[in-house]
């Protein structure tokens, strides 16, 4: 097989297991918006607001649900049965997720730094292994930074990710200054000549010490190494948490100036309005979705793909 079969296979596989991930979401787009349509029901008051508490409940959000229904309703001449009120949606859902700017992270500054934030439990360490595994598949050398030193088990699963995904790795013992570990990873990146470094960061303190405060520090012994970096600052969201989500991409945003996110669980667990919610609410670019915890399972999020598995 052919690397350009290879790669249409791994899409296709990845579509499907898209597809499988968003089916709450895709029933309620689909299965439910047609019973609303049951026994020919025209498009009045009734059925329009059913329609704002079925988006609602895909978590897409009150105010993304109340803007998609202003859409609809100034369309609603043109709207006769269920197949063109999904048709409005798409373009509307579309629409949405195409606003959003992208990054190019053409950076030619050696290693390239992407500091990787996010509370605990939303597969911050395995996005990072992932990211690491597809970076090395390409030739890159890659490095990982272990700085969540508060817990034990985040380095373990770390070294782990590393040596599957062929990376270096620099760690320090448990409960080290996180920012000792990010200046000697700094350190060695430039030394063996590294093309990219992951750096993993805490999503809680077992002390009294601000989390914020404790990853601003980060950042900052970052730039000291290198003035221009960190590159990038990626938040991961867990999809499952919803509404909260949003919540927590607004406080680390306001603390670090996020370049971008990452969606994680959308693995049938989740609605997957989620993403629909955070493109339209925090205007940062949607870089990567997962669907589950093999290392293919994380891919660029495309937004024309996504829709359609939608519906």
């Amino acid at each position: 097989m052919n690397t350009k079969t290879l790669k249409k296979s791994e899409k296709k596989g990845f579509f499907s297991r898209l597809k499988r991930g968003l089916s709450k979401t895709r029933e309620i787009l689909t299965t439910d918006i047609d019973d609303l349509f049951t026994a020919n029901r025209k498009l009045d008051e009734d059925l329009l607001e059913e329609l704002e508490e079925l988006l609602i409940t895909s978590d897409i959000g009150v105010s993304t649900a109340m803007d998609i229904m202003n859409t609809i309703s100034k369309k609603a001449s043109e709207i006769k049965d269920a197949h063109s009120l999904k048709q409005v949606l798409k373009d509307e859902i579309i629409g949405i997720i195409s606003q959003v700017p992208t990054t190019t992270n053409t950076v030619s500054e050696k290693p390239h730094v992407v500091m990787v934030v996010g509370v605990n439990g939303v597969g911050k360490t395995t996005t990072i292994g992932k990211l690491a595994a597809r970076q090395t598949t390409q030739g890159k050398k890659v490095l990982i930074a272990a700085a969540d030193t508060f817990r034990a088990a985040a380095i373990e699963q770390l070294t782990i990710w590393a040596e599957r995904a062929h990376a270096e790795i620099v760690k320090h013992k448990d409960n080290a200054d996180p920012s000792a570990v990010v200046f000697d990873s700094i350190e060695a990146a430039l030394s063996r000549n590294v093309d990219i470094v992951y750096i993993d960061t805490a999503g809680r303190l077992h002390t009294k010490i601000n989390l914020m405060e404790e990853i601003k520090k980060i950042k900052r012994t970052i730039a000291k190494k290198m003035p221009q970096a960190p590159h990038e600052i990626l938040l991961v969201l867990d999809a499952t948490t919803g509404q909260n989500a949003i919540s927590q991409a607004t406080l680390f945003n306001e603390a670090l100036e996020i370049t971008g996110l990452a969606l994680t669980k959308l693995d049938g667990t989740a609605k997957g309005g989620i993403a629909i919610s955070i493109c339209s609410t925090l205007n940062l670019p949607l870089k990567y979705i997962g669907v589950g915890e093999q290392i293919d399972d994380l891919q660029d999020f495309d937004p024309k793909a996504f829709v359609e598995a939608l519906f």
